[in-house]
């Protein structure tokens, strides 16, 4: 029993695989396929990692692999900036991968770090499935972390939104981030009646996730 510890420490603690190059073979909001000589990786990334790729064929993307008695999964991120912020968000309490991953398709990870340093609940606790609690955990456990990480470096905090975006995809990839499908349609339908020259994709799921709020 206790090797069987052991070994699961071990898989939680160091990267099985570091990061894939490749080519990507399907792209969508919420996943990819990276070709890696032959073998095809689902990747699940964020908005912030497909906003970054969406216009290239070839890819390096860091990876952390989430590891559950009946699941794994393998998370893919643009810099490495990025995926260790995800591996800090994920070792608060309440706070599982899925999770992360929709805090990272809301904000950047400078407004995160923003939020973190200047204590700002409210704006963490827009996000699905982020509490007021969750929210002031996430601050509490993880500033003192980002301190050491940005040296204190002021970071600004700015919540912009440009325009973008294609209704299908935008459906889709909300879908799979958790939201019901009926309010995803609602929403959508809504956004890009106020805003008809969208075009990008992942900034008309920003746009719907601020209105959802």
């Amino acid at each position: 029993m206790r090797s069987i510890v052991l070994f699961v420490h071990i898989l939680k603690s160091k990267p099985l695989i570091a990061y894939l190059n490749g080519t990507i073979a399907h792209k969508t909001p919420t996943f990819i396929y990276v070709d890696c000589q032959g073998v095809g990786y689902h990747v699940n990334i964020s908005l912030n990692t497909y906003s970054k790729l969406e216009n290239l064929e070839k890819v390096k993307i860091y990876t952390y692999l989430s590891i559950k008695e009946d699941e794994h999964s393998l998370y893919g991120f643009f810099d490495d900036e990025e995926r260790a912020l995800f591996i800090l968000l994920i070792s608060v309490s309440g706070v599982g991968v899925n999770t992360a991953r929709v805090i990272l398709s809301y904000m950047t990870p400078d407004e995160v770090k923003s939020a973190i340093l200047h204590e700002n609940a409210v704006a963490l606790s827009k996000v699905k499935g982020i509490g007021p609690k969750t929210a002031k955990l996430i601050i509490l456990n993880l500033k003192e972390k980002v301190i050491k990480a940005t040296g204190n470096d002021p970071i600004d905090l700015s919540f912009t939104a440009a325009q973008g975006g294609v209704k299908e995809e935008a459906v889709s990839a909300l879908v799979a981030l958790g939201f019901a499908k009926p309010l995803v349609e609602k929403q959508v339908k809504s956004v890009v009646a106020g805003h008809p020259d969208i075009s990008q994709v992942e900034d008309l799921i920003k746009l719907v996730l601020k209105h959802m709020n």
